[in-house]
């Protein structure tokens, strides 16, 4: 993912809605959301070329996602895939305070890294800087947006996103509103760009939160509500250019 914003108890009939878009090269092989062949309580979908996933959740309600950080300067040739660490938790059934704690010891095998867990109690966010000591928070009952940096830094998109989201959630159980903030292929201004180290060329193209481009964009839009009683998910797919590319929808009762 590169983009995640989500309301986590925020006075909402849904104790936990996110919605993410995950930006890709589309020539790595993926498989679409559902449910996962040996593990059958996983919703997810499934990266084909290092296992993994970026985003999913459980029959009971486990969620995970994950945005990578940003540093090509520091980047580790030959790390552990970043998708392993959601599926593991997925797989799991250590709280999220405890996993998020093994995760960061394990951190230094990844590249930088933006992780969330829940277990229905609590949202635990481990975040890891190649170079640096992973941290380990909960997040408080509200909004949250995450995206390549560490979490709540003032991209322009992040921002669009994040005050989108939140007029949105009062349309629910409509889904227009939000699929429409992921949607958002407004670029930043030069000025407002941050400086990641991958040129500026590149700044630009990833500046939307939808990233429509002919070798790299936003391969998914997601959406995902969990309350006490359900979960529904749907995934939007794309291909080159931005172009439709599928839909899956899975509502189940817990």
């Amino acid at each position: 993912m590169c983009l995640i914003v989500l309301g986590w108890q925020a006075d909402h009939e849904d104790t936990l809605v996110v919605a993410a878009n995950r930006d890709e090269f589309h020539a790595r092989p993926t498989a679409p959301l559902g449910f996962w062949p040996g593990h059958l309580d996983v919703l997810a979908g499934r990266d084909l070329q290092s296992g993994g996933t970026w985003m999913g959740v459980t029959r009971g309600g486990r969620f995970a996602a994950l945005t990578n950080f940003r540093d090509p300067s520091s980047s580790q040739p030959g790390a552990r895939s970043r998708g392993l660490l959601v599926s593991a938790f997925l797989f799991g059934s250590a709280d999220a305070r405890r996993h998020a704690e093994r995760v960061s010891a394990q951190s230094r095998f990844h590249n930088g890294f933006n992780l969330l867990l829940c277990d229905g109690e609590r949202l635990v966010w481990v975040g890891h800087r190649n170079g640096h000591d992973a941290q380990v928070s909960e997040l408080a009952p509200g909004t949250h947006a995450i995206s390549n940096h560490l979490p709540g830094t003032p991209w322009p998109k992040l921002l669009r996103a994040q005050r989108g989201f939140t007029a949105g959630l009062d349309t629910l159980p409509a889904t227009d509103a939000l699929f429409s903030v992921l949607a958002d292929s407004t670029p930043a201004a030069d000025a407002d760009l941050p400086d990641t180290g991958v040129g500026l060329d590149w700044e630009r193209r990833l500046s939307p939160v939808f990233i429509r481009g002919d070798d790299y964009g936003t391969r998914s839009s997601a959406l995902l509500r969990v309350s006490s009683r359900r979960i529904l998910f749907e995934e939007r797919r794309f291909g080159p250019g931005g172009r439709a590319a599928g839909r899956t929808i899975a509502s189940f009762a817990r």
